[in-house]
This record gives structure tokens, sequence and C-alpha cells, in this order.
């Protein structure tokens, strides 16, 4: 960020945290963030509730057009501030920032939580009893249902969640020029096994190891809530069963750092729902269709931006071919 734009950031501070002056000590991009960006924002407050130091996190429009899918910030900022009242471990939402032109594009501050999200470090060395915490916070999401008045910009899916679900899918795979037979067919199967619509809840619809922050005493954040939205509760189970979420740990099928069997044993505890596994296994292979689907939006933006990183997305796309040809062959 330029000088300008620094100094616009402070008078905002200033005023959002009611205080006489704010100093940014610390302002710098954080790794990561392939749709939105973060930057780690340490603020020097005079004055107010906020007085003296606040380490928080700056979150915001890439410069791109990112993913279509993703929500916007102060709808993020919006679901944040749900999560958080409702005693979700996300970070604390503090001031959105609407207004683009302060530092030319939308943006929210959050307090800034310690650990990592690392997801290749948390494979290797996972944290005792974070696959059950993490099965007891996603029911803490799912307990949030319609109407929410704070959500009233998330659409309630007509019918059965997977069929508006592949509706989409289907529109953009039909507008591309090249062909995806395998994806054709996992979504052919998917439709034929849709199951009925049932309780639809708030699902945070990217809930996977690398979206949430462990330090040594375990999970300290759930992070990455721009595609939230309402839905069948199992499509959040089946996400981060899947396979394409365990970073080469596959041997722990939740998340690659625990059981299948801890991670329900979690959730159902908190819920007082159990979690049928047949079902479950639908919802995978719909979260590699949906990963796919997401490659091949990254992979053709990293052309349009001339960005190597999103071009490398695509190469994804045959691994999660063959998983869905692997998962649906006996049908």
């Amino acid at each position: 960020m330029n000088a300008t734009q620094t100094a616009a950031l402070q008078s905002f501070v200033a005023g959002a945290a009611g205080a006489r002056t704010a100093h940014i000590v610390a302002l710098h991009q954080l790794s990561g963030g392939a749709v939105q960006e973060n930057w780690l924002l340490d603020v020097r407050i005079d004055g107010g509730a906020f007085d003296g130091e606040l380490h928080a996190v700056l979150r915001c429009d890439s410069p791109s057009s990112g993913v279509s899918a993703s929500l916007s910030r102060a709808q993020e900022f919006a679901l944040l501030r749900v999560a958080y009242a409702a005693g979700v471990t996300v970070p604390e939402p503090l001031w959105l920032g609407d207004d683009a032109a302060l530092i030319g594009r939308p943006f929210f501050i959050m307090r800034r939580v310690g650990g990592t999200a690392a997801a290749h470090v948390l494979v290797r060395h996972p944290h005792p009893g974070l696959a059950e915490r993490l099965g007891a916070e996603l029911a803490r999401i799912h307990a949030l249902r319609p109407p929410q008045p704070q959500l009233e910009f998330l659409p309630l899916p007509d019918g059965a969640p997977a069929l508006h679900t592949l509706t989409r899918h289907r529109a953009f795979l039909d507008s591309v020029p090249r062909a995806y037979p395998a994806l054709e067919w996992g979504m052919r199967w998917l439709q034929r096994h849709a199951p009925p619509r049932g309780d639809i809840v708030l699902c945070h619809r990217d809930f996977r190891t690398g979206n949430y922050m462990v330090d040594a005493q375990g999970l300290t954040a759930i992070l990455d809530w721009e595609f939230a939205g309402w839905s069948d509760p199992l499509e959040d189970i089946g996400w981060f069963f899947a396979r394409c979420w365990r970073f080469g740990a596959d041997r722990l099928e939740a998340g690659g750092i625990g059981t299948r069997e801890d991670f329900v044993r979690g959730y159902t505890a908190q819920s007082g729902r159990a979690v049928d596994a047949a079902a479950v296994r639908y919802w995978e292979v719909m979260a590699h269709l949906t990963w796919a689907v997401i490659c091949v939006q990254q992979a053709a933006r990293g052309v349009a931006e001339d960005a190597l990183l999103l071009q490398l997305t695509g190469h994804i796309v045959p691994e999660l071919e063959w998983e869905i040809l692997a998962m649906t062959e006996d049908d």
C-alpha cells in the first residue's frame, strides 16, 4: 500500500476505534490467500476502548475479480460477526471498511490470532484431539439456521442443495471451450444419486485443513468464510473428509489430522445428531467435483492475469477426475 492509502487507513482506524490518533507500526501482506488478500496490521492507538497496541489482520479483495462464488468482504464480515456471537472459534471481527476508496478495495479488520494454518505442517504433526475439536466446532456452525436477519444476503437453495450446486457447476462447464468428460460423468452420477432436501444449516463450504489455525494449545480460529452459505450439513463433512484435502496424509481421513471416528465423535457430542457415513460419501464425490471446477476457474484466471501459481492449479484437475472415477466406478 502506498503512503496515501496508509494515511487513510490510520484515519479510518482512529475513527472506528473512537481514538485520538492511530499510528500504523507494521503493515505487510501475508502469504496465502489465492482468492482474497490478508495483511498483517499492527497499530498503536491513542485513546478510546482500544488504547494501546492492536495486533490485527486486514482482509481485502484481491486485485482481480476472484472466484464468482466468493462473497463480498461486507458479507464475510457479517458472517464472522454472527459466528463470533454464536461462540464459534473465529477471529474477533472489528471494523468494516465499506468505502473502497480508502485503500482502493473493500476490506475489514479482525483481531489477529496466533498459530499456523499451513496444511503441510499440520498434517505432519497432528495436534492431539484436534479432529474431535474441529467436529464440535463444525457442529456449532451448523447450529445456525435460517432465518438469520444479519445473513439475509445468503440465498436459500430451491429444492435439494446438491441439485442447486450441480446446476451451478454445469452452467460453468458448459461455458468453457474445453471438454471435461470425467467431470461430466461425475455430475451425472451426482445428479442420479442426489439426496433429497433435508436440514438446511449454515455451511462454511471450505471447512478443511489449511483454513483453520492451531498453536501449541490447539485450535485458535476457523478462517476464510468467503464461500459460506445455506446447505446440507453433510456438505461440510464430506469436504473435510475428501482425499484432496488430506495433503498426502491419506491414512488420516479427517483432513489428514485425525480419524473419521474422532471427528464424528466431536460433531455428534456437540450437535446431538448422528452422521450417516454412506451419505457423507456422496458429498465427498461432490467435494472433488467442486474443487475441480474451482481449479478450472483459477487456471483461467491465471492465464488472464499471467499468474503462474493460479495457472498451475489447473494441473490438479486430472488428479481430481481420477478420484471421482475411482469413487463412482462400481455404479
